[in-house]
């Protein structure tokens, strides 16, 4: 009994002294994510401001009149009394300097387009009614009847009651009218192209272009028409430049200009719209020794020979 008991004994201490002990694993921290940061955006670099050209001057010197000096540079007198606030058009004193643009800053004094009006402001809803004696009337669809026959059932599409149908031909489409084709660009024309010119009378030439003369002169009898050589405004019509005589000015656009000189009397006002060929005044010999026409064609102010640039005389 003993010694089956120390046996027992022994055999749990050799179980006891052969267990594995538990392993130990040693826990790491988690490393820690730090996020990222994207790069600050590049600094935008600023647009260069434009950089304003200077308003060209003029020094009136002795003998100028606002009248000349706006034939000189192609402009209109009017608007450059308005650049410089003259209200006296005779006031001009020799140094004063004269801006020959809009000032900065200055809103244009003729708008360049229609002025849009206000719509009619709209008044209160109207209720709709029904007209008179419609109460009760019926309404029927406007459908037209049509009585039975063969000839009617053929025009349906029914060649004969007992027969088979015939079906209608569909609808033909409506063919699209061609899309018009665009015009190519236009490359920009040359000084001669830019207006319509035509001659303003039919006479001899008396003296020809000059860079002291700054025009022709073309002989003709007193009274004759002069017409304008090409369509656009009158920006002057008078008497106040000298050695001009009663003097027509038409400004065609931003770049042209022409003068007709020596007239015997002027037949249109100033500010007024004329067409090519229009009559403007009929020639005569103010302030020159004969009758004839001085004619000068300006490109900005520039003078230019016309027989350069218009048709043969």
């Amino acid at each position: 009994m003993k010694a089956g008991l120390l046996a027992l004994i022994a055999l749990v201490a050799v179980g006891c002294a052969t267990r594995a002990p538990a392993p130990v694993v040693e826990r790491a921290e988690a490393p820690v994510v730090v996020p990222a940061v994207p790069p600050p955006p590049p600094p935008v670099a600023e647009a260069p401001k434009p950089v304003e050209k200077p308003i060209p001057t003029h020094v009136v010197k002795r003998g100028e009149t606002l009248v000349s000096i706006a034939l000189q540079y192609g402009l209109d007198y009017r608007e450059l009394a308005a650049w410089n606030n003259i209200t006296n058009l005779n006031s001009l004193a020799v140094g004063q300097v004269l801006v020959l643009g809009t000032p900065a800053g200055a809103v244009a004094s003729t708008p360049a387009g229609p002025i849009a009006t206000p719509l009619v402001s709209a008044g209160p809803p109207i209720e709709a009614r029904p007209l008179a004696n419609t109460a009760n009337a019926k309404v029927e669809p406007r459908g037209q009847k049509v009585p039975f026959s063969d000839r009617a059932l053929s025009q349906m599409g029914v060649a004969d009651p007992s027969g088979p149908v015939v079906a209608l031909a569909p609808p033909v489409a409506p063919v699209p009218a061609p899309s018009p084709e665009p015009e190519p660009e236009k490359t920009p024309g040359t000084d001669k192209e830019d207006v319509d010119w035509m001659w303003p009378v039919k006479g001899r030439m008396l003296a020809p272009f000059t860079e002291t003369a700054k025009g022709v002169d073309i002989g003709g009898r007193k009274g004759a028409p002069v017409l304008a050589a090409a369509g656009g405004r009158v920006v002057y019509a008078g008497s106040n430049l000298r050695g001009y005589g009663k003097l027509v000015i038409i400004k065609h656009n931003n770049t042209w200009l022409s003068a007709y000189a020596h007239n015997e009397n002027i037949v249109v006002k100033e500010q007024e719209d004329v067409r090519k060929g229009q009559k403007i005044a009929e020639m005569g010999s103010s302030d020159t020794d004969q009758v004839k026409l001085h004619f000068e064609v300006r490109r900005n102010g520039k003078p230019v020979d016309p027989a350069k640039i218009l048709p043969p005389l």
